[in-house]
């Protein structure tokens, strides 16, 4: 794992009219690293993880990837003309250096599998679409969908649909993959080969940011944990001190409430 931050955010705000989901948040991830987000609903996890692909700005703080430039996002409201421009391609840069596996899969419903996995490279890298395919079906390959890429995702289970998910994501070849609670529309028995895949990749080196609420996989697999409540990082560790010595009191109960939900 490199020391060098691939992504440094610092102090980012985030609100949705009177909401203010996100409190000053600052997060680094090295190369090789995966780092967990827990936490309750409504603490700010997918904002977070939206606000570092891009999806969501925030409206205030700053992101770095690679010691590339230091993105301002409060300074580019304010931005017109060459400066708004130039400020939009260092956005678009640094968000296309992620890529998101989404909670409800999100596939192409009118789209093949091969379809689904090549429209990136293809309509947004102008990666030619021979190689692209190539790629495509052994990326399919190695988690078990090859035979699979002529059927359409309601053909698929909802494990196979996640999975093409997650393969849509490295199609891109992106520096950090980016999880939204990759699991959680999944029936129970589907879970684990979605999670398997994950622990593949992080043994291979990938960095991933993953938002769960699968502690036992965040203990196994993660670098680093942070919990996340009412827009603020309460505590952040290994996992073998997060989930074991929390030192903040509101840690303690919220991991205590999933680990022992009949208590």
């Amino acid at each position: 794992m490199s020391e060098t931050p691939l992504l440094t955010a610092t102090g980012l705000h985030k609100s949705f009219g009177d909401n203010h989901v996100l409190r000053g948040i600052d997060l680094e991830v090295r190369r090789g690293q995966v780092v967990a987000l827990i936490g309750p609903s409504g603490s700010g996890k997918t904002t977070l993880l939206r606000s570092l692909n891009g999806l969501a700005w925030p409206d205030a703080g700053t992101l770095t990837f690679d010691g590339g430039p230091v993105l301002d996002l409060a300074a580019r409201a304010g931005l017109r003309g060459r400066a708004a421009r130039a400020a939009r391609a260092e956005a678009d840069a640094a968000r296309d250096r992620s890529a998101m596996v989404f909670q409800q899969h999100n596939l192409f419903p009118h789209r093949t599998v091969l379809q689904n996995v090549t429209e990136g490279p293809v309509q947004v890298q102008g990666e030619p679409r021979a190689d692209a395919e190539a790629r495509a079906l052994a990326l399919l390959d190695r988690v078990g969908l090859a035979d699979k890429r002529h059927a359409y995702p309601r053909e698929l289970s909802g494990g196979q649909q996640q999975r093409v998910g997650i393969v849509r994501a490295l199609a891109l070849r992106p520096d950090l993959l980016l999880f939204d609670e990759p699991t959680s529309s999944l029936d129970p028995e589907l879970v684990g080969e979605v999670l398997g895949v994950m622990k593949e990749l992080a043994d291979e080196g990938w960095t991933m940011v993953v938002v769960t609420h699968e502690l036992e996989f965040a203990r196994a697999v993660a670098d680093e944990v942070l919990f996340l409540d009412g827009g603020v990082v309460v505590e952040q560790g290994a996992p073998a001190t997060m989930f074991t010595a929390p030192r903040e009191e509101r840690t303690r109960r919220f991991l205590h409430r999933l680990l022992h939900p009949l208590d």
